[in-house]
C-alpha cells in the first residue's frame, strides 16, 4: 500500500465479504481490505482468476494478513450462496463488513429483451445483494454492529442507452441500501451506496470503451484522468471502517465529479 494512502485500524482482523472479487473492482477490493490485514472471503464464478488472486496474495503473506479465502459460487443461486456465506462464516468468523459488488452490465436493446434475460440480470444485479445482505446481517447483529456496502451505478443518473435493465436493477439499489440502512441501523448496522462512474477495468477497456467513449468521459467528468478500480476500494475502506461510524444510507459517487 502507497506511504501516502491511510490505513485502518478498525478493519484489521475483521471479517470481510466480498461478492464478485475475482476480477475488475472486486479484484481491487480484495487486494485493498488484504492490505489493511482483513479476513478476506469472496465469491466468484470465475474459478482460475478467483484462485490464482487468492494464490498471489497468499504467497506474500506478512504478520497480520490472513490468507484470502476464495469460493466459487453462482450468486444467481441463492442456496449456493447461503452455503458460501456459511463456509466463510466458519471458517473466517462472523462477517462484519459486506461488500455487494457482483454485477454483469451487458449491452441490450428493450425489443430485445426476453423474460428470461430480464430475470437474470435482475438475479445478477440486485438479487443476490438483497439475500447476501440479509444473511450476513445475523452476524452483525451479534458483533454489535457492522457495514453493508451496496455497489451501485451512475448509468441511470446519466440515462445511458442500451442497458435498461441493468439501469434498472441499479437504481433499486438505492432503495434498498436506504431501506435496509433504516431497519437494520437498531443494530448499529450502516448500509451505504458506493456509486461509480466509468471504471477502466480490462473488461471495460476491452468490450466497450471506443472513441466516442473516451469524448464522453473527457467531456463529462471534472477530472481528466482515468477512474480506476482501486479509487472505488479506497472509497469502500473508509465506508467499511469505524472512521464512518455515523455514515449510513448514503451514496457515495466515485466518479470523478461525472453527475
Amino acid at each position: 500500500m502507497p506511504n501516502n494512502q491511510a490505513s485502518y485500524p478498525s478493519l484489521q482482523g475483521k471479517t470481510v465479504l466480498i461478492t464478485g472479487g475475482a476480477t475488475g473492482i472486486g479484484e481491487a477490493f480484495v487486494e485493498h481490505f488484504f492490505e489493511q490485514g482483513s479476513k478476506v472471503a469472496f465469491f466468484d464464478i470465475d474459478t482460475s482468476a478467483g484462485e490464482a488472486l487468492a494464490n498471489r496474495l497468499g504467497a506474500s503473506l506478512k504478520e497480520n494478513q490472513t490468507r484470502p479465502m476464495f469460493l466459487q459460487v453462482d450468486l444467481t443461486n441463492i442456496d449456493a450462496l447461503k452455503k458460501g456465506i456459511e463456509d466463510v462464516r466458519s471458517a473466517l468468523g462472523p462477517i462484519g463488513v459486506l461488500v455487494n459488488n457482483a454485477a454483469n452490465d451487458k449491452r441490450h436493446k428493450i425489443a430485445e429483451v426476453t423474460t428470461e434475460f430480464y430475470d437474470e440480470t435482475i438475479a445478477v444485479n440486485i438479487r443476490h445483494q438483497f439475500f447476501t445482505a440479509q444473511a450476513v446481517a445475523e452476524d452483525m447483529k451479534k458483533l454489535g454492529g457492522g457495514s453493508i456496502v451496496n455497489l451501485g451505478s451512475i448509468s441511470w443518473m446519466l440515462k445511458n442507452s442500451n442497458i435498461p435493465v441493468y439501469m434498472t436493477a441499479k437504481a433499486g439499489v438505492q432503495g434498498m441500501t436506504r431501506g435496509f440502512a433504516r431497519d437494520l441501523g437498531q443494530f448499529n448496522i450502516r448500509v451505504n451506496m458506493l456509486v461509480p462512474g466509468w471504471v477502466m477495468t480490462e473488461k471495460q477497456k476491452r468490450l466497450w470503451l471506443d472513441d466516442a467513449g473516451k469524448r464522453a468521459i473527457k467531456e463529462g467528468q471534472c477530472i481528466d484522468a482515468e477512474l480506476l478500480p482501486a479509487h472505488l476500494a479506497r472509497a469502500a475502506l473508509f465506508l467499511a471502517s469505524d472512521d464512518s461510524s455515523m455514515i449510513t444510507a448514503q451514496d457515495l459517487i466515485v466518479d470523478g465529479g461525472w453527475v
